[in-house]
């Protein structure tokens, strides 16, 4: 351990720093262990250090997150779903997350996988005003890197064991870990492969193909099951607004034959694609994803 120790004692506070940020800005290499190896260590390299370097690292990464969703909007969700080893879900659970508790979301959304990036494009997206987003950003930024740091004083035992073990084995253990790691990141993967290879049976329909239906008088059922701020802000013509969650909407008797088109505004149209699936198997077999989702819409409705 003495090398492991060595380490965090000279460099600590860069240590947690760099990762903290490297985590905030949404790549998934995971912060919280580090923190607790610092906090298991305190008593030689103190807490004050790492507390202040992750808090800055949280308070800088958010703060361009931020300012990067006051300008770019809902264009940049995307991008920082992406991110994420949870494309598909991340945006939906977040943005309901933020959307009933406002920017509260920021006391607690570092402790939810993917969360952090997304909630703080959120806090700009929605409007929050900067002084009360840093003011929550940093009350959250705080009770999130002082609960790891706590987590291992009180718990340093197990964690002093743990990186003896690793101490021993040198860089055997090194692999280790970076094995572990490399495990959960196949494995999140894996789980997203089957879902969206599962979704792909549900057929997509372009945005041309939409708009060429609405020109030959074709009508259609279109359902937005984007989060409740984004169907507020915008919306394609005569969309009716789902939840995802909800039982299915209400149709009449005749519907069954009728052309449904369901949108989002997530990767793979996979939230559409749900609830697509949910309509086809309850009889509404003319049932289509949009393609791109709202995001294509806008893009070919601009003048």
């Amino acid at each position: 351990m003495q090398d492991i120790q060595l380490l965090l004692e000279q460099y600590g506070a860069w240590l947690v720093f760099g990762n903290v940020l490297i985590e905030q800005a949404g790549l998934p290499v995971p912060a919280y262990p580090m923190l607790i190896a610092a906090g298991a260590l305190a008593g030689t390299a103190g807490w004050l250090a790492p507390w202040i370097a992750a808090t800055l690292a949280c308070l800088l990464a958010d703060s361009l997150w931020y300012l990067a969703g006051r300008r770019y909007g809902s264009r940049l969700l995307g991008v920082v779903c992406k991110l994420s080893l949870s494309q598909d879900s991340c945006i939906r659970q977040t943005q309901r997350l933020y959307l009933r508790v406002g920017v509260r979301a920021l006391l607690v959304c570092k402790f939810l996988p993917g969360a952090g990036a997304l909630s703080t494009v959120m806090a700009g997206l929605t409007g929050t005003g900067l002084r009360r987003f840093l003011l929550y950003d940093l009350v959250g930024a705080m009770i999130w890197a002082g609960s790891a740091l706590l987590l291992g004083g009180l718990f340093h035992g197990v964690v002093n064991d743990v990186l003896d073990l690793l101490a021993n084995y040198g860089a055997m253990g090194l692999g280790l870990l970076a094995a572990l790691l490399a495990l959960y990141i196949i494995v999140r993967a894996l789980r997203r492969w089957v879902l969206v290879r599962k979704l792909r049976v549900i057929p997509r329909l372009s945005v041309d193909e939409l708009m060429r239906w609405r020109q030959d008088g074709r009508q259609a059922l279109v359902f937005d099951v984007r989060p409740e701020a984004q169907r507020d802000a915008q919306r394609i013509p005569g969309a009716i607004a789902v939840d995802l969650r909800a039982p299915l909407p209400p149709l009449e008797a005749d519907a069954q034959d009728a052309d449904i088109v369901v949108y989002c505004a997530c990767p793979n149209e996979v939230s559409a694609a749900m609830l697509a699936r949910r309509l086809r198997a309850a009889g509404y077999r003319r049932t289509w994803a949009l393609r791109g989702g709202y995001e294509a819409w806008a893009r070919h409705a601009q003048p």
